[in-house]
């Protein structure tokens, strides 16, 4: 099974870059059920704003963004989003990157990693899950939530502490039960 951890900011000087890089090192290191753990930027993806003509459910897709962010997603078992939070919602990148798509999302659990100052980023996740539901998504309630994320940062590094390694341990062990449990419905 493979884990597709997605950093959703797209934001120049973003802090979503670094945290998202431990956390995939960390999954990869601590992968439990999954045997392949990816890391997808969307700032690297560079999704325009939502191009297609078709609509996602026809998956006639004709730009070469879409089929290669379609295939990305079509061959993830679960996701971990890496979110900031937005005036309390998820940031533009992760609503857009949710749009393009319809059918590969669906049956796959998801778990967050969220940070921000002193609410840790949870209301953006609160406000993704049930975005995230209406593609079949099935957000877990474990997740790794980073308050004052900045005191965890130096020279582009994020450290995390003890509580956020045990939270990531939990949610891991949570998505490797749900993707094996949805895979019949995927197949």
């Amino acid at each position: 099974m493979k884990l597709n951890v997605i950093i959703t900011s797209t934001r120049p000087e973003r802090n979503g870059e670094p945290v998202g890089q431990w956390f995939h090192e960390y999954a990869s290191e601590n992968r439990g059920d999954f045997d392949e753990v990816i890391l997808s930027d969307l700032a690297e993806l560079g999704l325009p704003l939502l191009n297609e003509p078709h609509h996602p459910r026809a998956q006639k897709y004709t730009h070469e963004h879409t089929k290669k962010w379609a295939g990305i997603v079509k061959g993830s078992d679960a996701f971990v989003f890496v979110m900031p939070e937005y005036n309390y919602a998820p940031p533009p990148g992760f609503f857009n990157a949710i749009d393009y798509l319809a059918l590969e999302w669906n049956y796959k659990p998801a778990g967050f990693v969220s940070y921000g100052g002193v609410s840790g980023g949870i209301r953006a996740s609160q406000g993704a899950k049930e975005i995230l539901t209406t593609v079949k998504v099935m957000p877990l309630p474990e997740q790794v939530m980073i308050p004052m994320v900045f005191e965890h940062l130096k020279d582009g590094v994020f450290s995390a502490p003890k509580i956020v390694r045990d939270s990531a341990d939990a949610m891991i062990a949570e998505l490797g039960k749900w993707s094996a449990a949805l895979k019949t419905l995927r197949d």
